[in-house]
This record gives C-alpha cells, structure tokens and sequence, in this order.
C-alpha cells in the first residue's frame, strides 16, 4: 500500500448560503489515480478545487475541515508554493497566447529559473512527459493557439507538469475532446501516475473505470462510497451507487 499523500478529513464547503460539501473525509494515496464522480452539481469540482484552495478565489465561499499534503496543513502553506506542488489541467484547455515554448516556461520564469539551457531541458521534459514533444519540437516559437484541441490540452498538461508538482488535478481534461485525442491524454494518464499522483473528475463512467486506481462517488455533497475502481463499478457496497454506476440517475 502506498503512503497517503492527501488527507482531507471533515471538509464542509459553502458557497454563501448553498452547501457544497458536507463532511468529507478521503486520502489520496502516493501514486495513485483517484476519479471523482457523481451527477452534476455534487461537489466533485469544489472537492478537487479545495485541494489547491481555489475555491478561495470566489466570493462567498466558507471552509471548514482539513486538508494535509504530507502532513502539512495546506491551509497553512504559501499559496504559490502549494499550486507548485499541487498542479492543476482545466475542463477546457487554457493555452496562454504566447509560443508553446513560452507556455511550459511560463511557470518556471515565475519560479525564478533564467538560465537558457536549463529552460529548454526543463521544457522538454515537460513536453516528452506530456506526449507532444515530438509533434511540435519544431515549431516551438509557434503560437500555442495554433495547436488541435487535443494538443492543447496535452501542451496545459505539460505547462502543469513543468514545476515539477506532486500532485495534478484534472477537471473533466477530456470532456472538450473527440475520441482519438481523449485515448491520447487517457495513455497520458496511465504513464504520469509512475511519477505523479492523480486525482481527476469525470462525468464519464468508461473513463473512470479505465484510468484511475480507486473511485469515490458523491452525491449531493457527500461522499456516498470509494473503493477499489472495479469494485465501485461491478458491486459496491451502497445501493445509491449501485444505482447512479448502472445508469438509474444521472
């Protein structure tokens, strides 16, 4: 068993007066692939963006509970250094309109690194890792707008993967993409969890089953059950996930 990375215990969030999240206690574990799922509206967004407090960011929002990154109370942490170590790839790909170079640098000019050769070795790797090295590696100096939806996403992902963070969340990255490009960043997953730990939002049931390690279901802002990914899918152990798994409720 892998050493827990993430503990989240008694988490409660409020948008104003609407609960979001009530009680949810969860670890993530080293090296592991962690899908969250659950109808619309349940809290899986705000659980995954409380993992990097960007939830702070919007007005009204109250928390309560706590959340460590090994060991360390995130709440506790400067807030650049916590989004260096806990990375995070949007629903919809977000690519600054600058080169494709520019936008993997872009974080490590923030963190103070100038040297030339060390950024573009740091580049690279980050482009290698993220399964686009060799489809852009000649046109660096090319706009990043340039690039197909799924080679956007895989350039965001490689602009994460760049600070060299221990944990990457994912907010719905394939749900903006065709088939070809979603089984691109699917592989993609599969290969980073050696290095990273994962925790990604899905709507989708087949992508769940098929990338990540464990499940957990929410429901209404609770967190119903999590498990073992193919005991969530084939007999879980509640009849609420039961229910939404085969498809009853959505």
């Amino acid at each position: 068993m892998e050493p827990v990375k993430v503990r989240i215990e008694g988490l409660e969030v409020h948008y104003a007066s609407k609960r979001a999240l009530h009680g949810v206690h969860l670890e993530v574990n080293t090296n592991e692939v962690l899908a969250l799922i659950g109808p619309s509206g349940c809290g899986k967004s705000t659980l995954l963006r409380a993992l990097n407090r960007m939830n702070e960011v919007l007005p009204g929002v109250k928390q309560r509970g706590s959340i460590t990154l090994e060991g360390d109370r995130i709440d506790q942490m400067d807030v650049v250094e916590l989004r260096r170590r806990v990375g995070m790839v949007f629903q919809r790909s977000n690519p600054f309109a600058k080169s494709i170079f520019e936008n993997v640098a872009f974080g490590l000019r923030i963190a103070g690194l100038t040297s030339t050769s060390e950024l573009a070795g740091r580049v690279e790797q980050s482009l290698v890792q993220a399964a686009l090295w060799d489809e852009v590696k000649d046109r660096l100096g090319d706009s990043a707008l340039a690039l197909s939806g799924g080679q956007q996403q895989r350039l965001c992902i490689a602009r994460a993967l760049a600070v060299q963070p221990e944990v990457v969340l994912m907010d719905e990255p394939a749900s903006a993409l065709d088939p070809i490009a979603t089984a691109r960043i699917e592989e993609l997953i599969h290969e980073l969890k050696t290095r990273y730990t994962i925790v990604i939002v899905t709507h989708n049931m087949q992508q769940a089953a098929r990338v990540s390690d464990r499940t957990a279901f929410l429901y209404m802002g609770e967190l119903v059950e999590v498990g073992r990914t193919e005991t969530i899918f084939t007999n879980p152990s509640m009849k609420r996930t039961e229910d939404y798994v085969t498809g009853k409720f959505g």
